[in-house]
């Protein structure tokens, strides 16, 4: 069985603002990715093809914070940090191979930065809902109500 964050841990709050601000970004990227490949490939294939992969990453972040894939999720902001820190860093370093802006050029500056906030956003996130107990979990050390706890006398199991 796939491991899920707290239920409602994106319905709310700050997860629903993350959730809104990767279907921006998902938005933003494939379109950018689809105009550039469809009329500008030849320019500078390498930066499109990353933006159409930066777009994909952000849909697969989208899908599973929505529907509470942790482990998925883990994943696609892991692979996004490692991309704007490469892709970012790369940009800044060899210009001549990045001829075109990406999405994560330059640590997403032409974004405001916002990729190379948003997967530290995302993993914090995904770490405060790690502690965050689902509602109605007992919380670590007791017991649900009306059950012994494990390693009493009473205990069976024991």
């Amino acid at each position: 069985m796939p491991e899920r964050t707290a239920p409602g841990g994106t319905a709310t709050g700050p997860g629903r603002v993350l959730v809104a601000v990767y279907a921006v970004f998902a938005l933003a990227a494939g379109a950018r990715a689809t105009v550039q490949l469809a009329t500008r490939f030849d320019e500078a294939p390498v930066a499109y093809l990353l933006s159409a992969f930066a777009a994909a990453v952000y849909v697969v972040a989208t899908v599973a914070l929505a529907r509470g894939g942790r482990r998925v999720a883990l994943a696609a902001i892991g692979v996004e940090l490692a991309g704007v820190l490469v892709v970012g860093t790369l940009s800044l370093l060899d210009r001549a191979a990045f001829p075109d802006e990406t999405v994560w050029s330059a640590f997403g500056r032409g974004y405001g930065f916002v990729p190379l906030v948003l997967p530290v956003l995302g993993l914090l996130w995904l770490r405060h809902q790690a502690r965050t107990p689902a509602p109605g979990t007992p919380a670590p050390g007791t017991h649900a109500p009306g059950t012994q706890a494990p390693g009493t006398a009473e205990d069976p199991g024991r």
